[in-house]
């Protein structure tokens, strides 16, 4: 859908064929779209779905945001304060909706970006889109999303599984799954949201696989979002924060080792680091020291209809939910232009822009401690600065 311009936006000498292409309309892809247009550069964002937050519209019927409605809004426009604290998912998708009409945002759909490379003459960029499309800009961002395509390990024996397999980003609720015995493999947020979720949905047996036990935190403490802490100290020193993260832990979370959850030996703010974000616990504790949901050792392989767990251990659920997580595949898209580290994640990301691809930007692949929505709000604005200098 193309929309008007505001009479306050002034739009830029910026050549009519050349506008900033924004690659994905979920959040971060809207948000950069307003904080361009805020200062008077046209943005056109692509979207290979046929409407704005696809990615949103997928998730489990449970999920909430685990960052508060405060600090989750994006630049432009606040969450409406009738959502609650922690957003819903369909709450999430309309105020998406509503974000890009409120902006009169320049949303075309059904288009998908394949290849982005530099133009001959080296003063913009060339989109290889759907349908045979070339488009040319003048500056591009990528906002295709932190959980772009699912990610299933190559477990031995996978392939001729005859049990029910699907990964998360399959999984909507608990009803096919009441009476069932169930297996969830990994303990990331999904991991353990699902799980709890079979439970209180009914399911005979719950058993949750992890490879690693991971830090947990409770998403309030005392009305005090543990987002609130992710905000003030995802600046301090790595060391610093995992001494002081110790202590909190172990007063405000029970110690589930004997449940078959050790306290991590690794500390929080470097688990981080590495990508691993703590699990904010929605239920989890409880149905763990209940015995509702059973811990049980990370899965090696697939063999004679049976799962095969790390400890030698072989089970036969009725089905199994692969919460693995997922990959940004970014490779075809921009593999080639030497943007990419070893793990195919952006090595610049926000208003910074790599020194071999200049005009190219990344929004909404990290997933920080203060959270993801805020950090693509602030992004959106460093971008839009960026593009705003560039373009002068």
């Amino acid at each position: 859908m193309a929309a008007s311009h505001p009479a306050s936006v002034h739009l830029s000498p910026t050549p009519a064929d050349r506008p900033v292409y924004v690659i994905g309309g979920g959040p971060g892809g809207l948000a950069a779209a307003y904080a361009l247009r805020a200062r008077g550069i046209r943005a056109v964002v692509l979207e290979k779905a046929d409407h704005v937050g696809a990615s949103w519209r997928r998730h489990y019927d449970r999920l909430r945001l685990h960052t508060t409605r405060r600090l989750s809004a994006l630049p432009g426009l606040p969450i409406p304060r009738r959502f609650g604290r922690w957003v819903a998912r369909d709450d999430v998708v309309r105020y998406l909706e509503k974000y890009a009409e409120h902006h009169q945002l320049e949303i075309v759909t059904g288009v998908e970006v394949h290849r982005v490379e530099r133009t001959e003459d080296g003063t913009g960029w060339l989109l290889h889109a759907s349908g045979g499309r070339e488009l040319t800009g003048s500056a591009v961002v990528v906002a295709t999303g932190f959980n772009h395509s699912p990610r299933i390990p190559d477990w031995p024996g996978r392939e001729g599984y005859a049990g029910e397999f699907r990964h998360a980003g399959e999984y909507r609720d608990a009803a096919p799954y009441a009476g069932r015995d169930v297996l969830v493999v990994g303990v990331g947020n999904t991991g353990a949201e699902i799980a709890v979720d079979l439970v209180e949905g009914g399911a005979a047996r719950v058993r949750l696989a992890v490879r690693t036990a991971p830090h947990i935190l409770r998403r309030s403490t005392l009305g005090w979002a543990s987002q609130y802490t992710g905000v003030l100290v995802r600046r301090l020193p790595v060391r610093l924060v995992d001494r002081l993260a110790g202590p909190v832990a172990r007063i405000s979370v029970p110690d589930l080792s004997a449940h078959g959850l050790p306290r991590p030996d690794t500390g929080l703010y470097s688990r981080v680091r590495q990508g691993a974000i703590p699990v904010q616990d929605v239920g989890l504790v409880d149905a763990v020291r209940r015995g509702k949901v059973e811990v049980v050792a990370a899965v090696e392989a697939f063999e004679d209809g049976k799962v095969v767990l790390a400890d030698g251990g072989r089970i036969s659920p009725d089905a199994v939910i692969a919460a693995t997580g997922y990959v940004r595949a970014l490779e075809e898209l921009v593999g080639h232009l030497g943007v990419l580290d070893e793990r195919g994640r952006p090595t610049v990301h926000g208003g910074r822009t790599p020194s071999q691809a200049p005009g190219l930007y990344f929004t909404g692949f990290t997933n920080p401690i203060s959270g993801m929505l805020r950090e693509m709000a602030l992004d959106a604005e460093k971008i839009a600065k960026s593009v705003a200098k560039r373009l002068r």
